[in-house]
Parts: structure tokens; sequence; C-alpha cells
């Protein structure tokens, strides 16, 4: 039977310094990574560009833009259709947000068994990064 850290090297099989070096390497890049989706901006626009929502790429809120003359702001129908339109923008943008999260952390998430939290496709991590 092989041992499944052979490779690692140090006594015993595996070198606990190694493999806080990989740990901290990873904690970086991912660091990195979530510092450019908060710096990249998606957008989501719906009924013919009467509205668009903006989001980082982590996911957070940073605008929302309505083009003059598509609602009536005195009409309560032409409010609640308004509303229903931020909603449809906002997931537009929301799923373009995941996407690039997704596309930003995947690589980086298959070093934690496949997934991160929050990321899409993802889940909790095996084990928790506490440095």
């Amino acid at each position: 039977m092989t041992n499944p850290l052979e490779g690692l090297g140090g006594e015993g099989g595996f070198d606990l310094n190694a493999i806080m070096q990989q740990a901290q390497a990873l904690q970086s890049q991912i660091v990195d990574a979530q510092e450019k989706l908060a710096e990249t901006i998606v957008d989501g626009t719906v009924a013919g560009g009467a509205v668009t929502v903006k989001l980082t790429g982590t996911g957070e809120l940073v605008g929302v833009e309505i083009k003059q003359g598509e609602f009536d702001g005195s009409d309560p129908d032409d409010l609640e259709d308004l509303g229903a339109v931020i909603v449809a923008a906002y997931r537009e943008a929301k799923g373009k947000a995941d996407a690039l999260a997704g596309d930003a952390m995947g690589p980086l998430a298959g070093g934690l068994g496949g997934g991160l939290g929050g990321a899409p496709g993802g889940g909790e991590p095996p084990f928790k990064l506490g440095f």
C-alpha cells in the first residue's frame, strides 16, 4: 500500500511547512482574485435598455440607471412594472457576476476539493484557511 502523503517530503512522508506554504500561496491567489472581482463592474440591461443595473464581480450593487421617459412615476402600475424590471435587470447582472466569479475562482477552488462557498457550483470547502 502506498502512502497518500508520499512526495510531500519530510519525516514520515509529509512536510507540514511545505503544506502550509502551499496553503498560504493558494490563499494569496484567492485574495487577489477576490480583489479583481470587487473592481470589475458587470451590468444587466432589460426592457430595451429602459433599466440597467450595475454590480461588482462580487455581487455588490453599485448602480441603477433608469432611462428617462420609460416609466410614469405617478402611475402605480408603471411603478410596479418598474420594480419588476429592476429585479429582472439585477438577476441578469447577478448571473454575469456569478459566472465571472466562477471563472476567476474555479481554478483556485479545484485545490480546495472542488468548490468555494459562494462560487457557482461550489459548496463548502473541506477545510478553512485560518491565516
